[in-house]
């Protein structure tokens, strides 16, 4: 079955939203299962990751809602505070959900150099593994170093990069980042998202501009590791759900029916433990 393995809700009136802000006017707004219901309806996804868009405990038990009255919607990423004292506890408490499939720190925000690296985090990484959940690395290009180094020292946690490692598709330099991408991707517990990719890119959302990023995510991860994901509605600053969708299908239209199957479902579901 298709799965999005990667959008968002929010209420700009809940007290945890501070994103999308002002200016961002065409997403602006709230967005909610009913507002994806048809965008799914009309591509043939069937169902959903929701993953946190706030740095708030407050908005995973919002998803954690959401996701047991929305028939799409099969788990939630959230987040907890790596920082705190009681970061375990938040983990035990929120875990005894099983919708709760993974968490996500907002590491793309924190200039803390090797932040992921913290030696005080080795208890949240355990109770993480200890629950089965799994790491949804929300990075920039020049944090995946550290990922790689944190995928190696845990290589029991299940760890998923966001949005390609969000990749400098408009500034056009590749090197760096296929680099690290490269050394990210030897280790095993790491996957990727097909996702992201059109909001890094700028004025040029074609299909030769995006194809050499994919072809070098394709070729590092395989179409085992590899999962697709709308980041809707932060998707609609770029394009639409299905012009996203459809790119993405002629991009991998080389691929056999079953890496295909894998690639836009099978991964995401194995992945996220979606039964």
């Amino acid at each position: 079955m298709p799965l999005d393995t990667h959008q968002h809700f929010w209420a700009l009136a809940n007290p945890f939203t501070d994103w999308p802000t002002q200016d961002l006017t065409a997403i602006h707004r709230d967005f909610g299962p009913d507002d994806l219901r048809p965008l799914l309806d009309r591509s043939g996804i069937d169902e959903t990751i929701l993953v946190q868009a706030a740095p708030s405990i407050a908005e995973t038990e919002y998803c954690l809602a959401i996701a047991t009255d929305c028939d799409f919607v099969k788990g939630v990423v959230g987040w907890v505070d790596f920082e705190a004292e009681d970061a375990v506890a938040q983990i035990d408490r929120l875990a005894r959900s099983p919708l709760l499939k993974g968490l996500r720190p907002m590491v793309q925000a924190i200039e803390e150099p090797g932040w992921l690296l913290r030696d005080e985090f080795e208890a949240v990484f355990v109770a993480m593994i200890r629950h089965g959940l799994r790491f949804d690395a929300l990075v920039l290009a020049h944090q995946i170093p550290a990922l790689a180094v944190l995928a190696s020292r845990y290589p029991d946690l299940s760890i998923v990069l966001d949005h390609g490692g969000k990749p400098p598709i408009a500034g056009g330099e590749s090197k760096e980042w296929e680099a690290t991408i490269s050394a990210l991707a030897r280790n095993a517990n790491v996957h990727c998202k097909l996702s992201g990719l059109w909001t890094e890119a700028g004025t040029d959302i074609s299909i030769d501009a995006i194809r050499p990023w994919v072809r070098h995510l394709l070729d590092r991860f395989g179409p085992t590791r590899l999962m697709w994901g709308s980041d809707w509605p932060v998707l609609e600053l770029a394009g639409s759900y299905g012009g996203w969708l459809a790119q993405c299908e002629t991009l991998l239209e080389h691929l056999d029916d079953l890496e295909r199957a894998a690639i836009f479902g099978g991964n995401g579901r194995q992945f996220y433990g979606i039964d």
